[in-house]
């Protein structure tokens, strides 16, 4: 009869790690390294002398495609838009189909499913990546538009820079994005102090001007106030979806500059860090992590890994069009593995959350 119990005892068990295993995660953060390529993630786990990074704790490894609907290098707006809609668009276009038309996101699909959207990055708010959450235009580079669309759209948090962008007098338009904000219910802050600080529900961060400053100028802002972030979105019983973007590893790699490179690795090493442990802690949280693109043709053709040191070789200065990596940790992270295209991340979100209805 004991060891009856004991076996009876070890099914129970057995079936709830499976039904574990096989619940929808409650909350997605997708979490994108701009232009960081297998090198860089690999110069970074040498950087942190093997044992110490942040990319070895993810249980599951893939790789992604990237190229864009009309071009073998994608840009950081056609790669965001594949990240954050699932549809390839052409470069410089921030989800604006051939037809003109606006590809529904992940973040869409979130709102209306209850649950509450944002993200944090190192670069403009209104910069590629980020626009790609929120926007649509045939150019990146329409930041009057873009702003207005970010000040209407339904993001609970928005952190990054870009503030001279919602100003008045720097638009040709004459209008105030920070208004629209304003009237929305929106605190708009401009210091790392006063979001981390905020109580609120509803929190723009424009904490620069322009872009933010690069590392180790900038100094630990992307950490705190992700974590920040997600304090705010998990406030959501029903859970979140955001995007984190360590966006001038890109930046690092089009200068060809080691020395900012390995630190805005650094930085995004202590956001991983950060981000698992609190997934790790909450246990219903699907982290994917990824890039749009390459960029620099980075090879490492030597280092030492007990010293942290690697020899930094680029090829050139712009994007390339090697497949990235992806992490994935938490409910439905082994759907990551292999190679798959960028566009196949969003759909398997959308799938592992129940989101195809």
């Amino acid at each position: 009869m004991k060891r009856i119990l004991v076996l009876l005892s070890a099914v129970v068990l057995l079936a709830g790690c499976c039904r574990e295993r096989n619940e929808a995660p409650r909350n997605v953060i997708l979490i994108v390294g701009d232009g960081m390529g297998v090198a860089q993630v690999y110069s970074s786990v040498v950087a942190e002398k093997g044992d110490n990074s942040a990319f070895l704790r993810f249980p599951f490894t893939g790789f992604s495609r990237t190229y864009s609907l009309n071009k073998y290098r994608t840009d950081s707006a056609a790669g965001g838009t594949a990240l954050t809609t699932g549809k390839k668009v052409e470069n410089y276009h921030v989800n604006c189909a051939p037809d003109s038309s606006r590809h529904r996101t992940i973040f869409d699909d979130a709102v209306a499913h209850g649950l509450l959207t944002g993200f944090v990055v190192t670069s403009s708010c209104l910069d590629a990546t980020p626009a790609s959450t929120y926007g649509s235009v045939p150019y990146r580079k329409m930041f009057d538009t873009l702003s207005l669309q970010m000040a209407q759209c339904q993001h609970s948090v928005m952190i990054g820079g870009g503030y001279n962008s919602f100003l008045p007098e720097n638009r040709k338009d004459g209008l105030a994005p920070l208004d629209t904000l304003a009237a929305r219910g929106y605190t708009v802050v401009r210091t790392l102090e006063e979001v981390l600080g905020f109580e609120g529900d509803r929190l723009v961060g424009l904490l620069y001007d322009g872009d933010p400053l690069t590392e180790p100028e900038r100094g630990d802002v992307l950490r705190p106030a992700s974590i920040k972030a997600i304090e705010v979105l998990s406030r959501n019983k029903k859970g979140f979806c955001m995007m984190i973007e360590g966006s001038q590893i890109d930046w690092a790699c089009h200068n060809m500059d080691s020395a900012y490179l390995r630190a805005e690795m650094a930085d995004f090493e202590l956001l991983l860090h950060a981000v698992l442990d609190w997934a790790e802690k909450d246990g219903h949280t699907l982290v994917v992590v990824t890039a749009d693109h390459e960029t620099g043709g980075l090879t490492l053709p030597s280092g030492d890994i007990e010293e942290g040191l690697n020899d930094y070789r680029f090829y050139w200065g712009s994007h390339t069009g090697c497949m990235v990596p992806v992490f994935a940790y938490g409910p439905g992270a082994e759907r990551f593995s292999g190679i798959q295209q960028n566009t196949d991340i969003p759909r398997k979100i959308r799938e592992i959350m129940g989101w195809n209805d």
